[in-house]
């Protein structure tokens, strides 16, 4: 199912040349998986998850196949999936930080309670 994203997920053939688009082997965008977020096909593995492992982490996509044990061309899709909506993606991204940068005054971390609890016994 294809939520905001404006590139249909589906097989066609395009004018020139006859090359298909296969996205929708390898990328499939459920709303009652991630909240909805584009993923590889069959995974709770996001697009974003890829791209930021790939670019900000400096993990190759290789690297990121066999970690995870997807196939290369399904990573490949998903970075290709990222750069055609990396306005998009990278908003949601950053409007899922702020809500938890908002939130987490109001739920503090109970690992970091017991620290602050043992600085204060000790």
């Amino acid at each position: 199912m294809l939520l905001s994203y404006p590139l249909e997920l589906r097989s066609n053939r395009c004018g020139t040349g006859g090359m298909e688009i296969t996205l929708n082997r390898h990328i499939e965008i459920t709303p009652e998986v991630r909240s909805g977020k584009p993923r590889i096909a069959g995974t709770r593995i996001t697009v974003a998850d890829v791209a930021m492992m790939y670019l900000r982490m400096g993990q190759s996509l290789e690297e990121i196949a066999g970690k995870y044990q997807l196939s290369l061309a399904s990573v490949h899709a998903a970075i290709a999936f990222y750069y055609d909506h990396r306005e998009e993606i990278d908003q949601r991204t950053a409007e899922a930080k702020a809500f938890a940068e908002s939130e987490r005054p109001s739920h503090p971390s109970l690992l970091q309670e017991k620290l602050n609890a043992m600085k204060d016994y000790a």
